[in-house]
């Protein structure tokens, strides 16, 4: 089920100011309320991704998840977490990262991946680059193969991009 006509920036709506003002956000929870829509965003994305030939996907927190496992679904994969400190059971294994803004954490289980799987990471929104880097070495870190990433949004003014050494597909780009 895919409309190539369909435009699905109709589907995101811009809010100024949130979540601090001269910032404007691109809200994707109208696109995931729009069944249709929706459907023919994860198929394309999931089109995406199978050329890629993943073993499993890595979904990052939070809204990660929500394109994560519809794609894993579609595609037959597994998904595995990436998440804040604290956030996952049993024995995890953690990267620190510095941002623009200061410095962050992400783990991921210590059994998550075995050596050598071909990991594709999906998250929501390519801004910046910075999680998704390190993300990216979080997985390396447990011996993953990253060979790409997938999101819905690219920010491609903020140069997120070129922080990265994987392929990466995005559905929409705003230039501003």
């Amino acid at each position: 089920m895919d409309n190539p006509a369909l435009d699905l920036k109709r589907y995101i709506r811009g809010i100024p100011d949130f979540p601090k003002p001269g910032i404007l956000f691109y809200d994707i929870s109208t696109l995931l309320r729009d069944a249709d829509a929706w459907q023919i965003a994860t198929a394309r994305i999931a089109r995406a991704v199978a050329a890629w030939q993943p073993d499993i996907l890595a979904g990052i927190e939070s809204r990660g998840f929500l394109m994560a496992a519809p794609l894993a679904t579609r595609l037959g994969l597994g998904l595995v977490m990436l998440r804040k400190p604290g956030k996952l059971p049993g024995e995890t294994v953690t990267l620190n990262y510095d941002l623009e803004y200061g410095s962050d954490s992400l783990q991921i289980q210590a059994d998550a991946i075995k050596p050598g799987q071909r990991v594709v990471v999906v998250d929501d929104l390519l801004a910046t680059g910075g999680t998704l880097a390190a993300s990216i070495s979080l997985l390396r870190k447990v011996g993953a193969e990253v060979v790409g990433a997938s999101m819905v949004i690219e920010l491609s003014f903020l140069g997120g991009r070129s922080r990265l050494d994987v392929p990466v597909h995005t559905l929409l780009t705003y230039d501003s």
